[in-house]
């Protein structure tokens, strides 16, 4: 028999809900996604009571006066104008921007030649790559207390510094010195998986680039900085942007290697090692004002993304064509010369 469309040319309601009906129970119908998402729904069940539920419950506590014990008082936005009003708060994110400066910059430029050098290092490149990743995988309180030994007053640095004829430095109680040690430690600690991401970018480069530039007269750092760089933008980019959060999150540094009677709570002499993280631990964990540490959270995640925003603007916005036509150029006379 034949069946009756309606005006629109569509088969009946009762023939459209019937079709849906048997779709959804053949074979090869929705429960075949039950299984998957059953054997995935541990690691969102995790996310969500792990993850999901403090963070938001952090952003609700910003906004409460809460020792931790007793009942919350809701206090709306004074928690952040207390914030911005405290004096300790913005010398530790000044002492943040400094030492994330004397040690991101300075570690992406070694990652980047180190990298370099692996690549064109042919044998025991292995050893070396694993050498080079062992610090990331190093306990970073053990070496922290490592490196307080070496910038001690009679330790190691200051002993090579007298055996060439100069004066010791005041690693652990002078200004930049605490802010030099800090950085130090930084940098040993990623320049080594820097240099890794980075040696897999200029692994994705065509070798006839390479050749093209050697063809053409070009030096080691020529080829680095007008062949290999504006190829290794995207990857640059995400060194600069994990560089950024990881290093505007500094706590372990500074807390153990200013370690004392106070719980390495200050950062060091004249609180020069304080950074956000550290400060933020002090509020939240040994004055138990946990509402206040939580605002600082929210505003430190604020000053990440801001700054994420830049390097994401700095490094993709200089992402153009203009290095395009010089490596055709390259390819072009290499080319012309091997068909000579």
């Amino acid at each position: 028999m034949a069946t009756v469309l309606d005006p629109a040319g569509a088969p009946p309601a009762d023939e459209r809900r019937t079709t849906r009906r048997t779709r959804s129970t053949a074979p090869g119908g929705r429960r075949r996604h039950i299984p998957p998402l059953l054997a995935i729904s541990p690691f969102y069940v995790l996310f969500a009571v792990f993850g999901t539920f403090p963070v938001l419950y952090s952003l609700y506590l910003s906004f409460q006066d809460w020792d931790g014990i007793g009942d919350m008082r809701f206090v709306g936005f004074q928690q952040y104008g207390w914030l911005l009003e405290d004096s300790v708060f913005w010398h530790s994110v000044l002492n943040t921007f400094e030492i994330w400066f004397l040690s991101t910059v300075p570690m992406l430029f070694l990652a980047l030649v180190l990298a370099f050098l692996l690549h064109s290092q042919v044998r025991f490149t292995g050893a070396m790559r694993v050498a080079y990743f062992i610090p990331n995988v190093t306990s970073m309180v053990a070496m922290t207390v490592v490196f307080g030994s070496v910038f001690a007053q009679a330790g190691l640095a200051n002993s090579a510094l007298r055996a060439i004829g100069l004066d010791g430095i005041g690693w652990l109680s002078s200004e930049w010195g605490i802010k030099s040690s800090v950085s130090l430690m930084i940098i040993w600690r990623w320049v080594g998986y820097n240099a890794l991401i980075f040696l897999a970018g200029l692994q994705a480069i065509p070798t006839e680039h390479f050749e093209a530039a050697r063809v053409d007269g070009a030096n080691s750092w020529q080829t680095l900085f007008r062949v290999v760089l504006p190829q290794l933008r995207p990857v640059v980019l995400f060194a600069a942007v994990t560089s950024t959060i990881n290093g505007l999150q500094i706590f372990t540094e500074s807390q153990v290697l200013f370690q004392s009677s106070d719980v390495g709570t200050t950062g060091g002499p004249g609180q020069e090692g304080m950074t956000i993280v550290l400060y933020l631990w002090q509020k939240a964990f040994k004055e138990h004002q946990f509402g206040y540490g939580a605002a600082m959270g929210w505003l430190l995640f604020a000053i990440i993304a801001v700054f994420t925003i830049i390097n994401w603007r700095l490094v993709s916005g200089s992402d153009r064509d203009d290095d395009r036509p010089r490596l055709a150029g390259l390819l072009r006379r290499k080319g012309a010369r091997d068909g000579r």
